[in-house]
């Protein structure tokens, strides 16, 4: 048996975790999730320095609690994986530091993750997926199509042009003056919303490219808001469902051609999977028009338990194991270096996208 401690500081979850590998068979056997909203609500969004002081503060006790909830002391595990980018740089340094300190302190080996390649691989743990499948992975800053080859072997198919997916709606949140965060105030409010009152965009509909925008639908709902200033409950409600209906038809839109490339690429697999993932795939009707997308074109929809959505140190940890097993794990991770931007896909050709002008994402 292996057992890995995953730690994970990339943004505002500080998180530890153990998962153990047996016979081929992942288990969790402990999983500990401290959120910081209560303290960025106040600002609207994740102030970065507040989250890298939060993580100081909070990280020594949420590890100690998940070898405790584990059973296990730090002489029982094999490794330690951390989280080393992307993300926010101070809540990286925190979390690297803190496993370079305890993997040379216990003689243990440590492995750097990068946290997309954590959500990448959790539908291995959850679900015994084998290689390939295809992966739309959206969240606060991520929004891509990736073919999944295998550990570390990662094709980016395609990624947002402008704003990530979940910027998108946490941007339309605080227009409209919900709460933060933003993507659970969104939803909460479409439920009782008219999602046919707005015309809303659907960005690049029916383009032959696969990426991904979202900065003209945010345009679109900041110009809806305005005309019909001050806004009643009633408004936010419907401009809600109507953004949310017009997300969920353009991710599908979008989502559908990749589909068919990967049927294309791998004709004998009779029900390919699709796994979906990130904290925006815990959004239920952007779930529910997935899962009809795969039940009309044949594919298998895959999504982690909503707690392994968001972040979380189990897909660190099971990420740890994955490369342990792979003989993937590096000599010199000691040497390891936090870094903010860290492409899954190292071979992709830069592009804006993901929330982040001109990074190579």
């Amino acid at each position: 048996m292996t057992r890995v401690l995953g730690i994970e500081t990339s943004c505002d979850e500080t998180a530890a975790a153990v998962v153990s590998l047996e016979a081929g068979r992942g288990e969790i056997l402990s999983s500990v999730v401290l959120s910081q909203i209560a303290e960025h609500e106040a600002f609207g969004g994740v102030v970065p320095e507040i989250a890298a002081r939060a993580h100081v503060e909070t990280l020594d006790g949420v590890v100690a609690a998940a070898l405790a909830d584990a059973g296990l002391r730090l002489a029982d595990i094999d490794a330690i994986a951390a989280t080393a980018g992307p993300g926010l740089i101070g809540g990286l340094i925190v979390g690297v530091m803190t496993a370079k300190a305890l993997a040379a302190a216990a003689g243990k080996k440590l492995v750097a993750i990068n946290h997309l390649e954590g959500h990448a691989l959790t539908a291995r743990l959850t679900d015994g997926l084998d290689f390939p499948y295809l992966l739309l992975l959206v969240s606060g800053g991520h929004t891509q199509i990736v073919l999944v080859r295998g550990v570390g072997r990662y094709e980016r198919w395609a990624t947002t042009i402008d704003d990530a997916l979940g910027e998108a709606f946490d941007k339309t949140a605080k227009l409209l003056g919900l709460p933060y965060p933003g993507g659970p105030s969104v939803e909460k409010a479409a439920r009782r919303g008219n999602a046919s009152r707005f015309e809303l965009p659907r960005p690049l509909k029916g383009e032959e490219t696969l990426d991904f925008s979202f900065s003209g639908l945010k345009t679109a709902v900041r110009l809806a808001a305005k005309a019909l200033e001050p806004l009643a409950d009633r408004d936010v409600e419907d401009i809600c469902a109507s953004f949310q209906r017009a997300v969920s038809d353009t991710l599908a839109d979008r989502l559908g051609r990749s589909l068919e490339r990967f049927r294309a690429e791998f004709p004998d697999i009779v029900v390919p999977p699709l796994v979906v993932a990130g904290g925006v795939a815990a959004n239920a009707e952007i779930r529910s028009t997935l899962m009809e997308l795969c039940r009309q074109t044949g594919f298998r929809f895959v999504a982690p338990p909503m707690e392994l959505c968001t972040d979380n140190a189990v897909m660190i940890a099971w990420a740890g194991l994955e490369r342990l097993r792979a003989g993937m794990a590096s000599e010199n991770a000691l040497d390891m270096a936090p870094r903010p931007r860290w492409p899954l896909d190292e071979n992709a050709a830069p592009a804006l996208g993901s929330g982040r002008r001109g990074a190579k994402v």
